[in-house]
């Protein structure tokens, strides 16, 4: 709890703010006012000093509270954990697509060879 200068009183939360890239992960624990954002809360976390290119990203990234999508302006709660992702190198639909097309051709394949 915070005492301000007109004797009303701040209380803080304690939240995780997580990014990993393949090579590098970080899970670093903040204690913010109550009522911080998810946006405020990743900059005041100092993750981006770890991690430079978010910070040309974060306008745009994708973040979440314990894997569940959320705004950047979501009101965090006690523990929670906000994620940044990173955004996706191929589109899972297209990857499945061509993966059920080439396990077609494998059949044709096999089949007519079989005859």
């Amino acid at each position: 709890m915070i005492m301000t200068t007109d004797n009303s009183t701040i209380n803080s939360i304690n939240i995780e703010v997580a990014y990993a890239l393949p090579e590098k992960q970080i899970i670093r624990a903040v204690n913010v006012d109550d009522g911080t954002t998810i946006g405020a809360a990743i900059v005041q976390s100092g993750i981006m000093m770890d991690f430079p290119e978010l910070e040309l990203t974060l306008e745009g990234a994708k973040v979440g509270i314990f894997g569940k999508a959320a705004a950047m302006t979501t009101v965090l709660s006690e523990g929670d954990r906000v994620e940044i992702y990173r955004p996706l190198i191929a589109d899972p639909k297209a990857v499945r697509r061509k993966r059920a097309e080439e396990g077609k051709k494998m059949k044709k394949g096999t089949s007519s060879s079989n005859e």
